[in-house]
């Protein structure tokens, strides 16, 4: 492997392997730019922004995740108290709603609403057959140009099992329920569910037959995925200079602990009573969307791909957080009726979702690339479909935007806006990566002020 053959996208290979790495100053030519895009409204830049959606369901208590005062020097309340190390990289948006996700003459299902219009700002058909239309997501817009650039388009999350079919809210298909994206009107984007399978998915090389040996091997003789590319990465090695040399070691190492965290979940499954329980699924949730973000970071590192939507849990999820003292379904206890014992257990399960996003972001921080961080170089969405989930309310959303957008984006602020449709915050974060979108969904226009 000559130093001149080495293409944009750099990869450890071996039997069934392709390990994508992230960018090494010491393989980058020139200034930066790596190759000019065909499409020449985007460029293959050696630091892309990255786009991701993660959603939190049932609605939060909006009293302890809106800060007090605008501006820079916001306060951050009880809910968003763990974003503190990352307060600097966030703009706290409020005012933003989905108003297709309102009944709007069709009666009850909120929840699967909610989902449903997340990220195509569209009303869902009412139906629970095969006949589903809501509308292209925002994230799949953006994957039909960028994707040209990376191995995967897009990638998509949950910590749910995924359901296709069947009534789930009030004669809506469970399709809108547990899907966030949407290739068409009428297409999902399944996400995935099983570290494990994701894990193999960005690691693969795709190449017939061999994935399967690969696994097969890696079983048998209890291997490391990096086994299989021991030789590429020491044939690598000789052209990287001594930083470089580091941060490939420091990345293998953060792949190789990903690796043990899946295998501990995979022998915690095989010995769990009788249990249908998925391999790969960690023990507990908490660890399960930790895991899931870390993949999330890997693919980003790597530019694997671009983009991203990760279902924490589908609206109307009644799951327990035994981790945070609540033993009561999420869902139930969400028609609180004002019961403050309930809005307090409330309060308890959105920190906890909060606390894990602001450990993704911690980690996106710790990330070096170029002058910056990979933090830096992303448009990182946290927010639900629902603000109040005692009233089932769709306007005043909790919504967080995390990331400078690779400079463009103001942040370390809370902005409030008059009603505003969601989606010209998406149209705006569309712009900035360079896809020239007219509308999505209800959209009025691009959302101004955010940046820098």
């Amino acid at each position: 492997m000559s130093k001149s053959s080495l293409s944009r996208r750099y990869f450890l290979r071996g039997l069934g392997t392709a390990i994508a790495l992230p960018t090494m100053e010491s393989l980058v030519p020139g200034a930066g730019i790596i190759r000019a895009a065909e499409n020449k409204s985007v460029s293959a830049l050696s630091k892309p922004i990255r786009m991701a959606f993660v959603y939190m369901p049932n609605g939060v208590i909006m009293d302890h995740w809106t800060p007090k005062s605008t501006g820079e020097k916001f306060d951050l309340p009880k809910t968003l108290s763990p974003l503190e190390a990352v307060r600097g990289d966030l703009q706290i948006l409020t005012g933003l709603a989905h108003e297709k996700a309102n009944a709007n003459g069709d009666g009850g299902g909120d929840h699967a609403r909610a989902n449903a219009t997340f990220l195509t700002g569209c009303q869902a058909r009412k139906t629970a057959g095969a006949d589903i239309h809501v509308g292209k997501s925002v994230d799949q817009m953006a994957a039909d140009v960028m994707g040209q650039f990376t191995r995967l388009p897009s990638l998509e999350l949950s910590c749910d099992e995924g359901r296709k079919a069947g009534s789930c809210d009030s004669g809506y298909s469970c399709s809108y329920q547990y899907n966030l994206a949407w290739k068409s009107e009428t297409s999902p984007m399944t996400p995935e569910r099983d570290p494990r399978l994701v894990f193999d998915r960005l690691f693969s090389n795709e190449m017939r037959g061999e994935v399967a040996e690969q696994r097969a091997k890696r079983d048998l003789y209890n291997k490391s995925i990096l086994d299989f590319v021991r030789e590429d990465t020491q044939r690598m090695s000789k052209y990287l200079g001594r930083s470089d040399r580091d941060k490939m070691d420091e990345y293998l190492t953060t792949i190789r602990e990903l690796e043990r965290q899946i295998e501990g979940a995979e022998k915690y499954a095989a010995k769990a009573p009788d249990y249908d329980r998925p391999s790969g699924i960690p023990k507990t949730y908490e660890e399960h969307i930790r895991v899931m973000f870390d993949i999330m970071s890997l693919a980003f590192q790597t530019d694997t791909t671009r983009i991203s939507t990760f279902l924490m849990a589908h609206d109307g999820s009644n799951r327990s957080f035994n981790e945070v003292g609540v033993s009561d379904g999420h869902h139930g206890i969400s028609h609180h009726q004002n019961n403050q014992e309930k809005k307090d257990k409330l309060q308890k399960i959105d920190q906890f979702y909060v606390t894990q996003f602001a450990y993704f972001l911690e980690r996106m921080k710790s990330i070096p690339e170029g002058d910056g961080t990979l933090l830096d170089n992303c448009m990182i969405v946290l927010g639900g479909g629902i603000s109040d989930g005692n009233r089932h309310q769709h306007t005043n959303l909790p919504v967080l935007l995390a990331g400078k957008g690779g400079g463009s984006l103001k942040t370390g602020r809370h902005v409030s806006i008059e009603q505003t449709p969601m989606t010209n915050l998406y149209l705006s974060m569309l712009e900035t990566m360079g896809v020239d979108a007219k509308s999505i969904g209800d959209s009025t226009g691009k959302l101004r002020g955010l940046t820098a």
